[in-house]
């Protein structure tokens, strides 16, 4: 029951963090290749707080207020940016934030954190919080993807320039979605290191960042459920498996390939395209149907 409660957990983690990552890339279009550099910090944050004798709840609001505002900062420097510049821009900030800790030894340096106090909460319990938040996480961003900020990230990702001469004042709108998704990066970056009760630097490296992104683009783009199922399916697939815990960046990064190769909207894209398919095929079958 430990393992399954544990799995849980960690899935309802990876949902999080794929819904963050979602919401900037998949609602506004903005590549992040060093989305996993601000799961870490909100990792780093927790850890060092409750070291200090912070309670665990007080670490996860702040966790998101650090997390939000290194989002804000690398949401300036992308604003004159586009497309693969982005996309490289933030890888930077990913190794960036790799380098910093490893050099710091009041952050643990290359040995990570461990021995800070948990959240106080047994392991159920504990995995309800993370799936409440889950939830909730959810329901933001399908209350965003539906108000009007969410439609003009929608405008945004298809065609930035025809937004500016809307009027619409696109640099704040992207620094909404870069304050917003990363703040939610750092919640779940809280969550995991109170889970864990150990972080270090190669948790949040690039191979995290393409795992994530891996997530997103599987389940499609811009879509709050199927990223939702897609997130799940991925983060349980190496405890089904256990060859896959060893090539887990292969098989993620294959994957990654095959669905940007022959289904762009990943699974979204495929029901709906199969949806299609019922939809048109329904009317031929009538019309083919023998009368008496």
């Amino acid at each position: 029951m430990d393992y399954e409660i544990s799995l849980l957990t960690t899935i309802g983690i990876s949902v999080l963090f794929a819904l963050s990552l979602n919401l900037i890339t998949g609602f506004c279009g903005q590549i992040s290749l060093g989305h996993a550099a601000f799961l870490g910090l909100g990792a780093y944050v927790s850890a060092m707080l409750s070291k200090a004798g912070l309670p665990f709840f007080a670490t996860i609001p702040l966790s998101m207020l650090l997390a939000g505002a290194l989002g804000v900062v690398v949401g300036l420097a992308s604003l004159r940016v586009r497309a693969d510049f982005l996309a490289i821009t933030t890888m930077g900030v990913g190794f960036l934030f790799i380098g910093v800790v490893r050099q710091q030894e009041w952050l643990g340096g290359e040995m990570g954190i461990s021995g800070f106090p948990g959240s106080g909460l047994d392991k159920t319990a504990f995995l309800v919080l993370v799936l409440v938040l889950a939830v909730l996480t959810a329901a933001l961003c399908l209350y965003i993807q539906r108000s009007w900020m969410g439609r003009v990230f929608n405008g945004i990702a298809e065609d930035e320039d025809t937004m500016r001469v809307l009027g619409i004042d696109v640099p704040r709108y992207k620094l909404a979605a870069f304050a917003v998704g990363t703040a939610l990066a750092g919640a779940a970056g809280a969550l995991y290191a109170q889970n864990l009760k150990f972080i270090g630097p190669d948790s949040f490296g690039f191979a995290e960042s393409i795992t994530v992104l891996s997530m997103v683009v599987v389940g499609g783009i811009g879509s709050v459920l199927w990223v939702t199922v897609a997130a799940a399916t991925l983060t349980a697939l190496p405890g089904w498996f256990q060859f896959i815990g060893d090539y887990k960046l292969l098989v993620y990064g294959g994957l990654l390939f095959l669905m940007m190769r022959f289904s762009p909207g990943g699974l979204a894209g495929m029901i709906d395209a199969l949806r299609e398919k019922a939809f048109k095929a329904a009317p031929a079958a009538k019309a083919l149907e023998v009368r008496p």
